[in-house]
């Protein structure tokens, strides 16, 4: 059997890139996002992937600095969340509340309690659900 000369072609395109002035974007509207949802600076902090208090309390004060993917990652789902409630529910109030309230498809947790198992996986396991409940 002889080798065959295979035609190069162009790589796949990478997935879209989230550049830094998107992620501090992000990293302003999530600290909203969490006063409305009323947690924690401790509960916020896990959401973000184990950033530190004295982190979290420069972007509440405006100093986002420099991210990394992994926190990019998740400002990008948890934004999705938020996107995904605004969607479902009309009323601001129910959208907020629905994070902290339990959930039978949860076994009776919420989707904060879910989150805050602190694993990526965690977060896109909330916006799927909500995902789908979109339909």
């Amino acid at each position: 059997m002889a080798l065959q000369l295979i035609e190069k072609r162009p790589a796949e395109a990478a997935a879209p890139v989230i550049t830094d002035a998107e992620g501090e974007a992000m990293a302003r509207a999530a600290v909203n996002l969490f006063r409305r949802w009323e947690i924690t600076d401790a509960e916020a902090a896990v959401l973000l992937g184990g950033l530190s208090p004295r982190t979290y309390a420069r972007w509440k004060g405006g100093a986002v600095g420099r991210l990394d993917i992994d926190v990019k990652t998740r400002l990008s789902v948890l934004l999705g969340v938020h996107k995904a409630l605004r969607i479902l529910f009309t009323e601001n109030a129910r959208a907020y509340a629905w994070v902290k309230k339990p959930n039978a498809d949860f076994g009776g947790a919420s989707a904060l309690d879910i989150m805050l198992r602190g694993y990526l996986t965690d977060l896109f396991r909330i916006r799927h659900y909500l995902d789908a409940a979109r339909g």
